[in-house]
């Protein structure tokens, strides 16, 4: 049997996995036990019983808030979730097929230099803090407002009493949602907030780590949550689900799809063995969802696609899966399912971000060399 690459090269492991690349304080994902926490703080605790808000302030500055600081977040956020009208102007000069996520990206890269703290210096602690305030703040204005733009409407003026779930939802849609509508969202958004060192978040880290700002670690982020591997699993999932169609198709489609050896996105997760801890408490509002809405035949589906996987591969449903159905449910385009993760995850980039710059070194990982030594230069008429 021939040599694999980690044969030959023993401390190499593809892709990172496993390779500890830094120390943080930020979130915990222990496999064995399908937990996540968040700076100590069980995820389904932050998601059942807190909101996005407190989840943000939590990540951001360390530590749950009490109520005046939740007050006072909250007021802060709401004063600065309108964006420069030179955001509009740049996404409304976007091709109308552009994509929400290259929409965002472009979003955050204009809004860079207009903030107050962008010349401070990136090690300045507390101007980043206000910084990822302002990111936070403005990530579900841009993302709401940039699909109105690519539908030839006109931005709307956020509530500056919404928080930041109700942002999103009221300027996509531009009326008040209600409150089940609210409670996914939030949860939603809450589970996506954070997850350690994924690619996009290692992204983020390796890009301030050059001593950039928060802004260029965002855009780094961005453009790493873009790729299917990572953040568009959600859209493929509900496309998936979509393409089953009815409850009464899902067993034949499920067991066509694994005797092919086809994928069936939205299952497994490389840091969980026994299921991913999001996808528990995401599964059980998107299901209650539908039940509100008079249509249960996506979680219908789910059910057999989930007792099917478990029973013939061992896998469990990640939070891509019940959420896709569950954005669905609330009428959201499926485009937009993953500029609405960015939304939420800023939230842990910004954490990262700063948490990278307050003991800063240079992320500089070694490279395996196969290529060609000791050439012998021709000059090029000689070629």
């Amino acid at each position: 049997m021939s040599a694999t690459l980690t044969d030959k090269y023993p401390d190499y492991s593809p892709g990172l996995e496993g390779v500890p690349a830094g120390i943080s304080r930020i979130s915990e994902i222990d496999s064995d036990r399908s937990s996540l926490q968040y700076r100590g703080y069980d995820v389904h605790d932050l998601a059942e019983h807190g909101s996005y808000d407190e989840t943000a302030f939590l990540l951001v500055h360390g530590h749950l808030p009490t109520r005046a600081e939740l007050d006072a977040f909250l007021a802060r956020l709401g004063a600065m979730r309108e964006v420069p009208e030179a955001i509009n102007i740049a996404l409304k000069a976007l091709p109308k097929e552009t994509h929400p996520m290259d929409m965002i990206r472009t979003a955050y890269s204009v809004l860079a230099p207009f903030d107050p703290d962008y010349h401070a210096p990136s090690t300045d602690h507390e101007a980043n803090i206000r910084k990822a305030e302002r990111i936070i703040a403005k990530a579900g204005t841009m993302v709401a407002n940039g699909h109105r733009i690519r539908q030839g409407l006109e931005p709307l003026t956020p509530n500056p009493s919404h928080r930041t779930a109700e942002n999103l939802l009221y300027l996509m849609s531009g009326s008040q949602p209600d409150a089940k509508t609210l409670q996914v969202m939030d949860a939603s958004m809450t589970l996506y907030a954070e997850h350690g060192f994924n690619a996009s978040t290692f992204a983020c880290r390796v890009t301030v780590s050059t001593l950039s700002d928060l802004y260029s670690g965002m855009v780094s982020g961005i453009c790493t949550l873009r790729g299917p591997l990572h953040g568009g699993a959600n859209e493929e999932a509900m496309r998936m689900i979509l393409s089953i169609g009815e409850p009464e198709n899902a067993q034949a489609w499920i067991d066509d799809a694994l005797a092919n050896k086809k994928k069936i996105m939205g299952f497994g997760h490389r840091e969980y063995k026994n299921g991913d801890s999001r996808a528990f408490y995401m599964s059980k509002v998107a299901k209650e969802l539908g039940v509100e809405k008079g249509n249960t035949k996506f979680g219908q589906i789910a059910d057999i696609l989930e007792k099917t996987m478990m029973e013939k591969k061992k896998l469990f449903p990640n939070v891509d899966f019940p959420a896709g159905y569950a954005y669905y449910l609330l009428g959201i385009p499926i485009d937009l399912y993953t500029p609405i993760f960015v939304t939420a995850r800023v939230a842990g980039y910004c954490a990262h971000a700063i948490e990278q710059l307050s003991a800063n070194r240079l992320i500089r990982p070694k490279q395996i060399y196969e290529g060609d030594e000791n050439l012998t230069y021709v000059p090029i008429d000689q070629r």
